[in-house]
Parts: C-alpha cells; structure tokens; sequence
C-alpha cells in the first residue's frame, strides 16, 4: 500500500549475467509526513503497545487493515521496525544477553533524583544493563494513533505529496 502511488522508474538488474531493465518504486521518495499536516492533527488516541504487537497489528486493530501500519509509523516517527519498536520479551532478554553478555547484571550506572550521579553519591542507586535495557523498551510503548476519523485527510495528503514529486 505505501508503495504503491510512488512513481515508477527503470532500473537494471543483472539476471543470469544478463542487463533487464524492470520497473520499480522509486522507493528514494522516501515520503515523510509534512510537519503541517501532522500538526493540524490535534485528535490522536494514546495507546501503549503490548508484548508482541507490530504496526500491522496495532493497524488492523485501529483502521481494520494491516495496510496502514506505515502511517502508525510514521506518526510516530518511528522508522526502524526493531530499534523504535519494544522488542518482545524474549527478543529483548536474547538482545540483552547479546549485547552485554556476562555484564548484563552488572551495575551500568547511578541515579539519584532521576539524574545519573558518580558512584559513591549518598543515596544513589545502581542501575544494571538489564534493567536499562528494560527501561528503554519500556518507553518505546507509548505512541500515537491518529484517529480513524482523520485517516482519509492523512491518506489524500499522503497520496498528493507522492504523486507531485
């Protein structure tokens, strides 16, 4: 669906040792919202994600189509279907391990306040890989959902801007 007004372009592949041109989405359009359009949206729903949800299941759950899940995406600004979605938590305790390995109780910084202290600050707490790790999927959770009301403007900009370039 998002694919699919992007404007067509020849492009050459190599096939069996052989030059084919093909047409393909001239996918470099790589369309953002404009920030207008995204500002003149004022009625967004909060929704937290739950364990295991992608954009394709939070866009049939909103909008009845997994189609949509671009626009989950991008009203969010979120690109990067690992690093800005939460990982599950199986996916996360395997990253975890992955990254930070025998160290991931180990302590990776102090807080106090809510600020981030040297060691040795009176009252500051320890704060391991794992449980920052935890805490930075954790705030991957909320995001916005514009609502299903608005969905046609979103979709007749979108379809505008791509097919003006």
């Amino acid at each position: 669906m998002y694919f699919r007004n992007f404007p067509k372009i020849p492009y050459t592949f190599i096939v069996d040792g052989e030059e084919k041109n093909i047409l393909v989405s001239d996918i470099t359009r790589n369309v953002r919202f404009l920030a207008k359009t995204l500002k003149s949206i004022e009625l967004y729903d909060n929704y937290i994600i739950k364990d295991g949800e992608t954009p394709e299941i939070i866009s049939d759950k909103f909008y009845g189509t997994p189609e949509y899940h671009w626009i989950i995406m991008l009203a969010n600004d979120k690109y990067d279907y690992i690093e800005d979605f939460p990982r599950t938590q199986q996916a996360l305790d395997k990253y975890i391990i992955t990254k930070h390995g025998d160290e991931a109780d180990e302590i990776a910084f102090y807080i106090k306040n809510g600020r981030i202290v040297d060691y040795g600050t009176v009252g500051a707490s320890g704060v391991t890989n794992r449980a920052y790790e935890n805490l930075l999927n954790e705030s991957k959770r909320k995001i916005k959902i514009i609502s299903k009301d608005l969905l046609n403007i979103v979709l007749k900009d979108f379809n505008r801007i791509v097919t003006t370039w």
